[in-house]
């Protein structure tokens, strides 16, 4: 399963925000064992250099961006993404383009602490913690309820 991964879950870990950072570092364990496939939205990255860089010296923001740039794949923001997005019924444009990326690089999922600006998006968007849930420890994989 695609999961697109919203800049939010992200910052989670990297500034280890309570009590966020421990289904955001469940979801990146997830994506990094291949239990789901990762994407993050390409302007999700730099987003995150330019607040990652205002938290933390500049090398280690560009570090965090190298790691995650090994772990996810990135959805991309093309003409069709920014069209789709220009076109959309949702009423923020940045999150319009991530929600036309994540539909375009064919996410089954947003995961995203934020589910309520994506009620009209292409994708549905689920709150990390409900994503976990749908991944009893015991299951087998492939056995996940979506």
């Amino acid at each position: 399963m695609r999961i697109l991964v919203d800049t939010n879950v992200v910052l989670d870990i990297f500034l280890a925000r309570e009590p966020f950072v421990q289904d955001a570092a469940e979801i990146f364990a997830m994506v990094e064992r291949t239990e789901v496939e990762g994407l993050l939205c390409a302007t999700t990255l730099t987003t995150l250099d330019y607040l990652l860089s205002r938290s933390m010296p500049k090398d280690q923001a560009r570090l965090a961006i190298r790691s995650l740039l090994r772990l996810f794949e990135i959805a991309a923001v093309n003409r069709a993404v920014l069209e789709m997005a220009s076109e959309s019924p949702m009423g923020d444009f940045e999150d319009a383009v991530l929600a036309a990326a994540a539909h375009h690089a064919g996410a089954a999922r947003i995961v995203t602490r934020n589910t309520p600006d994506f009620t009209r998006s292409p994708v549905i968007a689920i709150d990390p913690a409900e994503f976990l849930a749908q991944f009893p420890p015991d299951a087998p994989l492939g056995n996940q309820i979506l």
